[in-house]
């Protein structure tokens, strides 16, 4: 990136951690207003072994002058019935399914584009990770901004706000964001190179 983005972009670094929980437990608390969810968020108490010692797992930070701003996660679990309609659950199985989690910005430091590179990164690691078939996500529409940022990216594959399907207050949308497999090239980067910015 240029001299003038003042954000490292990256895959998480041990020393990232509390700062990402951080990030993370104020958006559940001071943005969604609902809080800390057991079955919702248990990836976040331990962000270390559900992400970065798992291979197939990424979070990804932006950070700015030490301060991890803004988050993006990739597991590979899928969406689970209940509380989600049976038919994405079957057309989004763990294992195959890559699932786009916790992409929060930090209020301050929105509209710098750090969302869009770090799903951007996300996408280049589940297509680069050689197992996943699908990039899913879902999103609560009442949080301001979230449903024209994912519909700039991603098809709409389900609207369960008809269905109240996480109950009041949650107007949930599911999506699909199409994978792009890297085409190989004479001395490209292996697994552990860089990917560029967009």
């Amino acid at each position: 990136m240029n001299r003038h983005f003042p954000y490292v972009v990256r895959h998480a670094l041990p020393q990232d951690v509390p700062g990402a929980r951080r990030l993370i437990l104020d958006t559940f608390y001071r943005e969604f207003g609902y809080g800390y969810v057991p079955d919702w968020h248990a990836d976040v108490v331990d962000l270390q072994s559900h992400y970065l010692d798992h291979p197939r797992h990424a979070l990804l930070v932006a950070v700015h002058d030490g301060e991890v701003v803004a988050t993006t996660a990739l597991h590979s679990a899928g969406p689970l019935h209940p509380p989600h309609p049976r038919e994405i659950a079957e057309r989004y199985p763990s294992g195959t399914t890559a699932q786009l989690v916790r992409v929060y910005v930090r209020a301050e430091h929105r509209r710098h584009g750090l969302a869009r590179e770090l799903v951007h990164r996300a996408r280049e690691f589940a297509a680069g990770e050689g197992g996943y078939r699908r990039l899913y996500l879902h999103t609560n529409t009442e949080i301001a901004g979230a449903e024209p940022f994912w519909r700039s990216l991603a098809e709409e594959v389900y609207d369960a706000r008809p269905t109240g399907e996480h109950g009041p207050g949650v107007a949930t949308v599911h999506f699909e964001i199409p994978l792009r497999r890297p085409v190989a090239a004479a001395g490209a980067a292996g697994p552990g190179g860089t990917v560029g910015a967009m």
